[in-house]
């Protein structure tokens, strides 16, 4: 862009939270891409006892189970966004993400900020309005 000043962009996101975006992999061994339609809920929760990855962090749907599992790997993490390794400190044991964009090996999810039981509410309205997964 012409004219673009980056002190003037950055001086209007003084205050604001940068907003963190995750990729999701391994959908192909579970329900592939079914429960990521865009805009959907996802819960996330460190799996502490994972064996392979000491930062792995556990995407679930509920009725479902897992979903597939934040990237971790550079093989893995798409371009502009975190890996499980780089979120883990800045998120508690459990938190939500909101699906953004799919590809056909990734599912791009921003990490959502805000009341943990109206998030709570929402993964449930949005579940009973999924009758479509099996």
């Amino acid at each position: 862009m012409i004219g673009w000043n980056v002190k003037t962009k950055e001086a209007e996101n003084v205050g604001k939270q940068r907003e963190l975006y995750v990729t999701i992999t391994g959908t192909n061994h579970y329900y592939d891409k079914k429960p990521f339609a865009i805009g959907n809920l996802i819960r996330c929760t460190k799996e502490r006892d994972n064996r392979h990855d000491a930062e792995a962090i556990k995407c679930t749907v509920p009725m479902l189970g897992t979903v597939g599992y934040i990237a971790n790997s550079p093989y893995t993490v798409a371009g502009g966004t975190m890996s499980a390794g780089r979120l883990y400190d800045r998120v508690g044991e459990r938190f939500y993400v909101r699906v953004m964009f799919t590809t056909q090996t990734k599912i791009i999810c921003r990490v959502e900020d805000g009341c943990r039981e109206e998030l709570d509410r929402e993964l449930k309205l949005q579940q009973m309005q999924q009758d479509d997964w099996d």
